[in-house]
Order: structure tokens, then sequence, then C-alpha cells
């Protein structure tokens, strides 16, 4: 069978890549596109899909794609020589994320071989299964098992922790590093893991392809340092340049209890922090080194892959993040312009300001807002309501944003998440904090007739900012959260309109006023 995969690999016929606006697939796409595959490129949001770098590159298909709808799964692999599954429903908005997985990988696998496909290449979780083995590393082997039992030879590979700018676990590690001079642990920071840095994972999955021996195959992967965690918090201090932290392991401290500290201190919430806590109580090491002789590559160390994560974090070169991973609506369906969509009540505050100013050179300020920027008032408000939604179990304002200066379809911005981008006409964010209802922010900018001095001399732009806020509420709780807020809209939504415009230091032409 090997043999005659490698006689049939043909560079013209697509590749799929499921879980392409995800931190692994995000910087997949543009690897295999490099060594020459054509790659369709699935997710859940053709929005998303379309704002990544790689998206009009001319060997790449875009496509929506639900893994639980079969008509959307066997689409997507129709035509596909391979696929990578990069596919998991670990996510706050997912109650039993195993049940789901499960469900996913028995429908994309019996459609993988309708379709002809010749391989599955998977992504897993190093760890034993054992007694103590935890739910979520358990649900990752669950997929793999389910994948290789399917009909279509699929390719696993295992890895621990996953070292590189944007992920979920080097975030955590950096946050609760840098913030805390003395951590109170779990009993899990003795156990011992085995890092690999991004692109040593991104190597592996794409030279697989043109290794045929790793057809249906299992392959443990790390890189060449084994530590236990409290040995990888005092490497990323030392490479960071902090103080070697004292750690003090304590045995009360339960996975539960862990995740609501990272919640706390780091931008992933607690339903995504809970089962990554529930698995650092178990060992992830690799057992097999045969795939180092299959494909062949340098190894970085664990303190090579911290000091290129922080490096890309410093330089604002993180190419994909952790929170990408986020489910995005379609504009269309979620628009809360049409009553009749939303069933009923649907409360609007629209503001309108005129500034001095081209819509240019305003959109430069609207596209920063957030993160370090803050929301050009009230920014200790806005800190308070983040607090409160932590102390609920929301995202509050941890997660900032992933580029200073750059917004797409899909980006986390604090407790928002960007809707829509049209550079220099509107920027449409939908919140994600705990709220008794679905919650709208949009900023538009429109050009109003230049202003001409009396004497003819000189013509000034002018641009109209105007900002919305949409809700729609979930029943009485809902209505009382709007009316409790309403008074605060005055101060926050008029301060935010002059608080851009003085951040350019243009003229405000006329004051905020109410639209509706």
């Amino acid at each position: 069978m090997s043999n005659v995969f490698k006689n049939c690999i043909d560079k013209t016929q697509p590749i799929l890549v499921t879980g392409a606006t995800g931190y692994v697939g995000g910087r997949l796409v543009p690897k295999l596109l490099e060594a020459g595959y054509q790659v369709r490129a699935v997710g859940r949001s053709l929005s998303k899909l379309n704002s990544r770098p790689w998206a009009n590159h001319p060997a790449v298909q875009l496509m929506e794609m639900d893994v639980f709808s079969p008509a959307s799964v066997q689409n997507a692999l129709t035509g596909c020589q391979a696929a990578y599954y990069l596919i998991h429903s670990m996510n706050p908005d997912q109650a039993n994320y195993a049940q789901a997985d499960r469900e996913a990988a028995r429908l994309f696998s019996k459609f993988a071989k309708v379709a002809g496909v010749k391989r599955l290449i998977y992504l897993s979780g190093l760890g034993e299964d054992a007694p103590g083995f935890s739910k979520h590393l358990q649900s990752r082997a669950e997929v793999a098992h389910i994948l290789q039992a399917g009909g279509v030879p699929a390719t696993v590979f295992r890895a621990g922790i996953i070292i590189g700018s944007g992920s979920a676990s080097f975030e955590i590690l950096r946050y609760l590093v840098d913030r805390l001079p003395v951590m109170i642990t779990p009993r899990w920071v003795d156990s011992k893991t085995q890092p690999i840095a991004v692109r040593n994972v991104l190597h592996y999955l794409v030279h697989c392809l043109e290794t045929p021996e790793t057809t249906g195959q299992t392959y443990d992967i790390g890189g060449p340092d084994v530590l236990t965690y409290k040995e990888l918090m005092q490497t990323y201090a030392r490479v960071a340049g902090h103080r070697i932290h004292l750690i003090v392991p304590v045995p009360v401290f339960t996975p539960k209890l862990s995740s609501y500290w990272i919640h706390l201190i780091t931008p992933v919430s607690s339903a995504i922090a809970q089962p990554l806590a529930e698995g650092l109580r178990n060992d992830t090491i690799c057992g097999d080194f045969s795939i180092q002789n299959l494909i062949p590559q340098t190894l970085l160390s664990c303190e090579q892959a911290i000091e290129k994560a922080l490096e890309k974090t410093r330089m604002n070169q993180v190419e994909t993040h952790w929170t990408d991973s986020g489910v995005l609506s379609h504009p269309e369906q979620v628009y809360p312009g049409d009553p009749s969509w939303s069933g009923g009540t649907v409360y609007k505050d629209s503001r309108k300001i005129k500034v001095a100013a081209s819509p240019n050179e305003l959109w430069s300020f609207i596209v920063k807002i957030g993160g370090e920027t803050g929301w050009y008032y009230g920014n200790l408000l806005w800190q308070i309501r983040g607090l409160m939604d932590l102390i609920f179990g929301g995202v509050g304002l941890h997660r900032g944003r992933k580029h200073p200066t750059e917004l797409r379809p899909g980006d986390a911005l604090d407790f928002w998440r960007v809707l829509d981008v049209l550079p220099e006409e509107k920027l449409r964010l939908i919140a994600e904090m705990k709220v008794p209802g679905d919650a709208y922010l949009e900023f538009s900018l429109s050009q109003a007739e230049p202003h001409v001095s009396e004497n003819f001399s000189s013509v000034s732009n002018q641009t109209e900012i105007t900002q919305t806020a949409w809700f729609i509420p979930k029943g009485l709780p809902g209505i009382l959260y709007w009316y409790s807020v309403m008074p605060l809209h005055h101060f926050v939504f008029n301060g935010m309109l002059t608080g851009i415009a003085k951040a350019g230091r243009h003229p405000i032409v006329s004051a905020p006023v109410i639209l509706e």
C-alpha cells in the first residue's frame, strides 16, 4: 500500500486541511502551499478564511464545512487525495466535547472512505491511557482510534505541549510566569512533559505526505528536552529575563481549582483551562522515537522554542493565535438590523460625531481600539466590566488582541470578537462577555461634505463617525440588563467618540448626538 500511495502523490489534486482558521491549521496551509501542494482549506466561516494572508493564493480553495453536517463533510472531502483532521470541540460553547469529537470523527472517517481519500493525518496528544488519564487526552486518543479504524489509513502524531507564539499552552505559561512572582501550584508541577516547537510539528505534518512509511502509523513527537512543569516555568523565566520564581506546590489544588486560577490570571477561559489542567497531571513524554529516522529535522530545545515564540510575540508577528478558533457566525445571520429576524425586541443606541479629518486618518485609530490602546474613554470602567466578566466565568479583557494595528474577521478583541471589517468604512464586533442576550457594537465612517473657508482659500475633510450598539435580550434578565447599563451609555459612548477624535488631535466639528 505504501509504494502505491507514493506513486499516486499528485500535487494537482487538493489536500484538505480542516480547522484551517485554527492555531495549527492556519500555519499548516501556507507550509503546504510552499511545498507545492494544492490545498482545500476549510473552516466554519468563509469570512474568516477569506481574511487569512494566504486566502488569495492561486493554489488554495476556500470552503465552509460544518463537521456535523454529512452533506458539508462529503462536499469538502470530494476530490481530495489526503486530509488533515485538525478539529476538536473543546470550547466554552460545547458542554460535552468528548461526545462531540466522537461524533465528528466518525462522520468524517465515513465520508473520507466514500470520497476515496487515500490518507488521513491527525494531530493527537501524548500520554498513556492508564488510570487517572485525563478526559481530554482520553478523547484525543479515542478520536485517533476512530480515524484509524474507519477504513482510510490514518497517520497519528501525538504531541505534548506545543510551544509557539500564540498557542494556548505558551500563553498560559507566559501569563503565569510574567504576572506572578510567587506561584502556589498543584502537584502537577512535578509531572513530566516533552515540549515541541510548533515549527517542528509543522515539519512532521507536511513531510509525512512524502514519507509513505508513515501511512496508517502512530508516532510520538517531542523536542529534545524532558522537563517537569516546574522546570518549564523556570526555563521560561530565565529566557524572558525574569528572576527565577518561587513555585510552591500544594496538594489542595484540584484541576477544577487550577482551571479557575488559570482563568483569572491568563486569557484562557475556565471552560478550556479545565481539560488542559486535568491533562497536566499526566506525564506527556515520548515513548517512541522512530519518526526522527523517517523525517529527520533539527529539533529546537525548550529554550530555543521559547526564544522564538517570545521574539515573534514582541515583534507582533504572531501568525495564528489560540483565540482564532472561536466560532464566528455568518454576518447576514447575526446582523441585528432586522427586527423580524430577531423575533421581537432589539434595543439600539446610535450616536454620531463629525470630525475634521479624512476617513483614512480616523480609521487608523478605530482599528487600534482595545488591547493595549484601550477604549478611548473610561478604561477603568472597561476593566471593572472585564473583572466582573471573569468572576462570572467569561473571557474578560485578558485576551487583548493579536496585533496592535490590524484586525480581521474572527479575531478576538478583549471580550469581543471581530464580526466584519471594511477598511475605512466599518468595524463590527459581537460580544463574547457573559451577558443575558446578544450584543453588537459597530463603528462606521462616512465622508461628510468638505468644509470650505469663507474666502475659499482652503478646503478641509470632514468625516462622520457613527457608533451603534445593538442588544437582543434573552428574557426579563436581558431587558433589566439593558436598562441598568443605559445611564452609562451617555458617558461611555460619547466619551469613546470624542476620544477617537482627540487621539488623532483632530478638531471636533459637531459634538456627539443621539440618532435613535
